[in-house]
């Protein structure tokens, strides 16, 4: 992978096709898919890029927000079917199999700070996938968005299945998949697809507005309501352990120093500055 920070400079190009960058500003990760000659379209390698790169950006007290986003004017064109096995059915020696692209979606899903994925052009297949893992999904109007595995003869792996189903309910679920469609923006939106659609002459300005926006806002708040969430949306979480959870959060609120300063501001009229950050 390529990294940008100010404390790195960027490793040199690598020869082969298809790489993930990171640039981190201001508290921002931006995770880049690129690879240009494939429509971005994910490789075995860039997704274990991916394994890799996302836990030490969650374990970074210098990054508070994660974006990720395709390189050029398209966000990713899925896998690649170049290597299309290797992604998707790796085989190891033990004769087991490795789906990296599950893998990569379960590396993003795993990170605890808030993750956005902005698309903007073509997002297919796994593509989405690996964009629905993210929180939320912001679209500019001129992407489209397609699950086509019904096209090429595959089964949409797993994680993107439940993920699916869980965001758009059964029906929609199979009427994406079993027919193949591409969708625009507008109607991925309508469909469940995707969070929120931009104007094309805009998006960058209200994305950058957005992520300042989720800088702003007290990592205690949205780390622990992620947790909750995704813990309460997660299948076969006992009640038990869902209700210890929240009884552990919702305890700690008070010994939180955001609570204070945040009360403290709305009452000064003043913009709040929240100084909690996740331990380990």
């Amino acid at each position: 992978m390529t990294v940008v920070s100010p404390a790195n400079t960027a490793r040199p190009e690598v020869s082969r096709a298809g790489r993930i960058s990171v640039a981190i500003s201001d508290g921002v990760a931006t995770v880049e898919i690129c690879n240009p000659a494939q429509r971005n379209a994910l490789t075995r390698a860039m997704c274990l890029e991916i394994q890799e790169l996302m836990p030490p950006l969650d374990a970074d007290p210098d990054v508070a927000v994660v974006v990720l986003r395709g390189a050029g004017n398209t966000f990713c064109a899925g896998a690649a079917i170049s290597e299309l096995a290797s992604v998707l059915i790796d085989r190891q020696a033990d004769g087991s199999t490795v789906d990296h692209l599950s893998a990569a979606d379960a590396a993003i899903a795993a990170v605890s700070k808030p993750t956005v994925a902005l698309v903007d052009g073509a997002c297919m297949g796994g593509g989405w996938q690996i964009a629905s893992a993210c929180d939320f999904t912001i679209a500019n109007e001129r992407a489209v968005i397609g699950l086509t595995p019904a096209k090429i003869g595959i089964i949409y792996p797993r994680p993107g299945i439940e993920r699916l189903i869980r965001q758009v309910g059964h029906a929609k679920a199979k009427y994406i998949l079993l027919t193949g469609e591409t969708f625009s923006a507008t109607e991925a939106r309508a469909l469940g697809l995707v969070a929120d659609v931009v104007p094309s002459e805009s998006f960058e300005e209200k994305c950058a507005a957005l992520v300042s926006t989720l800088r702003s806002r007290s990592q205690f708040s949205m780390y622990s309501m992620k947790r909750l969430m995704d813990l309460t949306d997660a299948s076969g979480s006992g009640l038990a352990v869902i209700d210890q959870e929240w009884a552990e959060a919702w305890s700690a609120m008070p010994d939180s120093p955001d609570m204070e300063i945040g009360v403290n501001a709305f009452l000064n009229r003043e913009q709040p500055r929240f100084t909690w950050r996740p331990v380990g």
